[in-house]
């Protein structure tokens, strides 16, 4: 019984060491399946017999751009052929339209999608160079479709549209009209067009001025939304947003000489320029004011007033128009009533400009 007892005991012992080495061996089989190396890409190529699933290689291009974006001169291309690292390329497209990849020679992109691209190049590698090639194209650099921004605007510009954009989308790219406190907006936005404009109906609020210029009333386009108005923008177009038009009101016969913005006007009266420039001084020369018209060819024309009569309505009150000047002097010298028009002119050069 004793002996039966020993040899039980060693049987079992035996039995306990044997089995966590047997689950050792088991446990390390399965962790070697698992981190066993992942097949070469080329060998896994050459065994298939059936088409690759979707989840084994991406089959389209990730791309910044909108799927109906025109790549252009210019524009910086990512190009990756799965599994061929020395195809993969970072090109700029050339003014002449192509790029330049190995292999393949110059390979014409301009006017092409980013689809349409990399469909032309798995087909043109598909044909003598590799089997099934998958491609992929992303546009780095956005450089074929500049539309420039000038004038009353924050963040004055060469902007390079993605897709479709409007004429009020383009100016809030550029921060929006301008601040009074920096350059005004005046009434217009103009929007050039290199190649004109075709099939552009023109409404209420637009002038065409020519045929690659029209004018959009910028009050209506930002505040009753007309519809026409919000044109849509294309590649190389100019937008400018005009300034606002400035009137002056000079000499000692007025508390505050200086320049006034007409901002949204075409004109103001002299009555209402007197009162920006907060009134007459009290001994202002009524009889003697004047005001200095600049023409088209840059001459000056000198119109004398009597602002008694004026403010007294037993005149016509007439209207000042862009960079007119009204010049009211002081009785006290007669000398200075009789300064011509040209030193009027030098003297509001330096003028501030004021906000109404």
């Amino acid at each position: 019984m004793k002996a039966f007892s020993r040899g039980g005991t060693a049987f079992f012992i035996a039995v306990a060491l044997a089995l966590p080495a047997a689950w050792t061996t088991q446990s390390l089989g399965q962790d070697a399946e698992r981190v066993a190396p992942i097949p070469n890409l080329s060998e896994t190529q050459s065994r298939e017999s059936t088409p690759r699933t979707q989840n084994s290689a991406p089959t389209g291009p990730v791309t910044g751009a909108a799927p109906d974006y025109q790549i252009g001169p210019e524009d910086v291309l990512q190009i990756t052929v799965f599994g061929v690292p020395d195809l993969n390329e970072t090109v700029r497209v050339a003014n002449d339209g192509t790029i330049a990849l190995p292999l393949l020679g110059r390979i014409s992109a301009s006017g092409l999608t980013a689809d349409q691209l990399r469909d032309k190049l798995e087909r043109a590698l598909g044909k003598n160079l590799l089997q099934n090639p998958q491609v992929s194209v992303f546009v780095q650099q956005f450089q074929a479709r500049p539309v420039s921004i000038v004038g009353a605007v924050e963040k004055p510009g060469l902007y390079q549209i993605i897709g479709q954009r409007n004429l009020i989308e383009m100016l809030s790219l550029a921060g929006g009209i301008a601040k009074r406190s920096t350059a005004a907006a005046g009434k217009l936005v103009y929007v050039t067009r290199p190649g004109g404009f075709k099939n552009l109906k023109i409404v209420p609020g637009m002038r065409q001025l020519s045929q690659d210029k029209i004018a959009i009333d910028l009050k209506d386009l930002l505040y009753t939304q007309a519809n026409g108005l919000n044109i849509q923008i294309e590649p190389h177009d100019i937008i400018a947003v005009s300034k606002a038009d400035v009137i002056y009101v000079a000499g000692s016969g007025v508390r505050k000489p200086g320049g006034f913005l007409l901002e949204d006007r075409d004109s103001i009266t002299v009555i209402q320029a007197l009162a920006m420039a907060e009134g007459l001084m009290p001994d202002a020369a009524k009889r003697q004011a004047r005001i200095i018209h600049t023409k088209p060819d840059g001459s000056y024309v000198d119109i004398p007033l009597n602002l008694e009569k004026i403010i007294n309505q037993k005149a016509p009150d007439p209207q000042l128009a862009s960079n007119d000047i009204l010049y009211v002097p002081t009785s006290r010298g007669k000398a200075v009533a009789k300064r011509t028009a040209e030193t009027i002119v030098q003297t509001v050069s330096g003028f501030l400009i004021f906000h109404p």
